[in-house]
């Protein structure tokens, strides 16, 4: 069964109540998921209103970036949190980092699944270069995803535009693709975009979507996209 993660891009409780309890909706092909990102886990309230959630499918979307002793310091101190399915890191962390955020993974929460964060969807080539990298997006992916790869990580997360090509590379790990909107919308800060049909035709395994679910009729809009899959 794939996923579709809806983001809850808030600091506000109620609104993440109100995304949760509209998005209860049952598909056989599609599960529903919801990632909490930094503004509503570093709110006042965010870390013990996610610790108390009932819901399955939760992923944390922190993104660990640092040095390795500091990144596994990081895993220790979420160890609470045992209803989390996934944790994000950056890739560019480096392989220590990446094998010492498994191996703390593996001591205190061996069902958290460990995913990649390679080049964000908000970059394009242009704008790569810009903060010092020679490599094109492309390039600097594939890299990154076998980096990936050899630290043992769970899944990869990268525009749709790189699905295909990170399949040959990472044939067994799920692939999650933010950046994507309906064919009607625009893309916003997003560079690298895809509709939620084109990315899982071209292998992704889950997607994630935020606006384009959660403004307006939330139900409705999880139902059109259904649909649309079907």
């Amino acid at each position: 069964m794939k996923n579709i993660f809806i983001a809850c891009d808030t600091s506000s409780n109620q609104v993440v109540k109100k995304i949760i309890k509209n998005s209860k909706i049952k598909s056989k092909n599609y599960k529903i998921g919801y990632k909490f990102g930094l503004e509503f886990f570093y709110s006042k309230s965010g870390r013990k209103f996610i610790e108390k959630l009932k819901v399955k499918n939760i992923w944390l979307d922190v993104k660990i970036f640092d040095i390795p002793n500091t990144s596994s310091a990081v895993i220790k101190s979420l160890k609470d949190l045992k209803n989390i399915s996934y944790i994000t890191v950056h890739v560019s962390g480096g392989l220590q980092m990446l094998k010492a955020i498994k191996r703390t993974t593996k001591k205190y929460n061996k069902k958290l699944k460990i995913l990649g964060v390679t080049v964000l969807t908000s970059f394009s080539n242009s704008s790569i270069k810009k903060v010092g990298h020679t490599k094109s997006i492309k390039d600097l992916v594939r890299k990154q995803a076998l980096l990936a790869k050899a630290a043992k990580l769970d899944g990869i997360v990268c525009s749709a535009q790189e699905i295909k090509f990170i399949k040959k590379v990472c044939k067994k790990m799920e692939i999650i693709t933010p950046g994507i909107r309906f064919k009607s919308e625009n893309s916003n800060d997003q560079k690298r975009v895809m509709s939620p049909e084109e990315a899982f035709k071209s292998g992704a395994t889950s997607i994630v979507m935020g606006r384009s679910l959660v403004n307006g009729n939330i139900k409705n809009n999880i139902k059109k996209l259904i649909k649309s899959l079907n």
